[in-house]
């Protein structure tokens, strides 16, 4: 049996036509028959320490590239479903192992070099290579083999039928590069995208330029401008001086309340795939023990946490699947708030009014749920001291790449990233044997038994304590009201850009 899904770039350029036709703008928003604006500039608050996410962990750098510089084979869209993107379709054989891609005609990179199926062979090649270090490379691990019958097709052969690996193929580890121009990723990016980087200042800001000749039609902006801010207040305050028009993800949820004036701005509320996780070092340290981990569970009181620190915006959800995943299953039950029951496991653990470190990445979601954790934890007898760790730079050497934790958190945003947060050799330390065979059984099993196992599979690491849940957390854009094309749900690795414009 086969199946296949039908040319999208059509359909993308007539978006795009009708999106540039509908701009008008002058000042903010093109009203009054004014000259209208062709450049945007938008906030974000993690910067990328680099451009290359192929050695570099973290979601900054995909969420700055992907769709904008770099594409993948497919793509996921607002609604969280798969569509095409550099190949226009794609034919999956009855034995659900070979994927048949067929190209876009006419792609070519932002340095000239044209698109052809060798590109995807390096590239996907490339990411089971030592070239590729950032530990995603594990979600290509399923490939067996890539051929290449001619210049517009591209045949892909994994070792198992893999129900997930399509989804993660849309992701940072599908960005197809150049052969040419990988030689310095880090600060030189060339992709087949709707723009290219004219500059990068590390911790200050990219500037990306439209390419008149990308494939799927001109963006609708001659120039998208990312502004870092490790300060949520001083981003509020940049959308109220007009230095920056759109406002990615509202940092100070409580500042919400400045942009009522429809006149003025739109505050944007969609969901996201970012698990708020409070990780805990199950390989060594204080929480290898499971009962030290449980009591930090019955400890914190995740609604408290995202009243206080997040403003009640975002949702409870127990484990590490977003609602918008077809195997999502509430677990906030699995570990209810329970101050007693926490006290008797810190007794049973010996662990009590012992010294841990508690390494907070200097964001803001990051040190406001801080503070509210140490209270709860040192209610039930738990001595936690907070190390502030400056983020990208230290806590990715230290916490994520080296280890150096007792617990932590960190907003994991990648898109279907569970089995990787809790894979072999990453930073959370979880023994993956205890979900290995479930995993691989439900993603080589029919869609029904692929849904039925990862469920499984979840609840086995909530149950495990691997992490505290704490929250999903939400999309809050904050923009000028002359801005449309916003990217209301942040479900895949990129906020994208060649939708924004101007009405």
């Amino acid at each position: 049996m086969t199946r296949r899904l039908t040319a999208w770039a059509a359909a993308l350029a007539a978006v795009v036509l009708t999106a540039t036709g509908c701009s008008a703008g002058a000042g903010s928003n093109g009203s009054g028959g004014e000259e209208k604006r062709t450049d945007m500039v938008v906030a974000h608050t993690a910067e990328p320490v680099n451009l290359d996410f192929t050695t570099t962990g973290g979601a900054a750098i995909p969420q700055a590239l992907m769709e904008n510089v770099y594409e993948s084979l497919v793509r996921i869209d607002q609604d969280g479903e798969l569509k095409p993107a550099l190949a226009e379709s794609w034919d999956i054989s009855e034995d659900r192992k070979t994927y048949t891609f067929h190209l876009q005609d006419g792609v070519t990179f932002s340095n000239g070099d044209e698109l052809t199926s060798s590109d995807v062979k390096f590239s996907y090649d490339r990411v089971n290579s030592d070239a590729w270090t950032n530990g995603l490379k594990a979600k290509m691990s399923v490939i067996d083999s890539i051929d290449t019958p001619d210049d517009a097709t591209v045949e892909i052969t994994l070792t198992d039928p893999s129900n997930g690996w399509l989804y993660d193929l849309a992701s940072a580890v599908g960005a197809v590069f150049s052969e040419d121009a990988v030689e310095d990723l880090a600060n030189k990016a060339v992709g087949t995208g709707p723009y290219e980087v004219e500059s990068f200042t590390r911790g200050q800001e990219i500037v990306y330029a439209a390419r008149d000749d990308y494939w799927g039609g001109a963006p609708n902006l001659e120039t998208v401008t990312f502004k870092y801010y490790k300060d949520p207040v001083a981003a509020v305050n940049a959308v109220k001086s007009g230095e920056v028009d759109v406002l990615a993800s509202l940092q100070a949820p409580e500042l919400a309340g400045d942009f009522e004036s429809p006149d003025d701005y739109q505050v944007v509320e969609g969901t996201t795939n970012g698990e708020v996780v409070l990780s805990m070092n199950n390989a060594e340290g204080i929480f290898a023990d499971k009962k030290a981990r449980e009591a930090v569970l019955y400890a914190i009181d995740e609604q408290a946490i995202l009243d206080t620190a997040w403003g009640g915006y975002g949702t409870l959800i127990g484990g590490m699947v977003p609602p918008t995943a077809p195997y999502y299953e509430d677990l906030t039950d699995v570990y209810p708030h329970d101050l007693d029951k926490a006290k008797e496991l810190v007794k049973e653990a010996g662990i009590e009014g012992e010294s841990f470190t508690y390494t907070v990445p200097n964001l803001p979601y990051a040190t406001a749920v801080a503070d509210i954790v140490v209270s709860q934890l040192e209610e039930a007898g738990l001595k936690p001291t907070i190390e502030t760790q400056e983020f990208p730079a230290v806590w990715l050497e230290k916490t994520f790449t080296n280890h150096d934790y007792d617990m932590s958190v960190i907003n994991h945003v990648e898109a279907n990233d569970m089995l990787t947060v809790f894979s072999d050799g990453y930073y959370t330390g979880y023994d993956y044997s205890q979900i290995e065979d479930a995993a691989k059984k439900a993603d080589t099993g029919t869609e029904e038994e692929y849904v039925a196992g990862m469920k499984d599979v979840a609840r086995t690491i909530t149950e495990d304590a691997a992490a505290g849940f704490l929250f999903l957390f939400p999309n809050l854009i904050v923009a000028d009201a002359g801005v449309e094309g916003l990217p209301e749900n942040f479900v895949s690795d990129s906020f994208p850009i060649a939708t924004l414009a101007w009405k």
